[in-house]
């Protein structure tokens, strides 16, 4: 008998400088969402951590796994795409963003398309902090078209 398993919904944390994270905080802080799904943040666990804080929203928990596999379901997971220090210069834009930026969709979307996460969802993100990046808008045509193919 086939088991009714939930939908991993992989989301990428967009601008670390802008409102990304208070948006995913506020759809997650909603219990009845981890009955719904299994949500996976693509992010980082400082910057998560710097805007829990600054919004005052600590009742919204996480839980961190080292791969999308890894994530349980009934809890919100993180699984963290930026290594060591992040800064956080909110409403501004910085190459520090744009790189955390593509580093969570790269991994959403490889997730996505080797069938470990089932839909994908982004945070805004600025894309001047991904031009301060030198990064085309190629880019996008490409990240969407890899996410898609299966």
């Amino acid at each position: 008998m086939a088991q009714n398993k939930k939908i991993r919904v992989g989301i990428t944390h967009g601008d670390i400088n802008g409102i990304g994270y208070e948006v995913i905080m506020k759809a997650l802080e909603d219990p009845l969402m981890t009955d719904l799904c299994t949500p996976i943040v693509y992010g980082s666990s400082k910057a998560l951590s710097y805007h829990r804080k600054a919004l005052e929203m600590g009742n919204v928990n996480f839980t961190l796994v080292p791969r999308a596999e890894d994530a349980a379901d009934g809890v919100n997971n993180l699984v963290e795409v930026v290594d060591g220090e992040v800064r956080i210069e909110l409403g501004s834009p910085s190459e520090a963003a744009g790189k955390a930026a593509l580093a969570a969709l790269k991994r959403a979307a490889d997730d996505l398309r080797n069938g470990i996460i089932d839909v994908m969802v982004t945070a805004p993100i600025n894309k001047d902090s991904i031009s301060i990046f030198r990064v085309t808008r190629s880019f996008w045509s490409r990240a969407s078209a890899r996410a898609t193919r299966r």
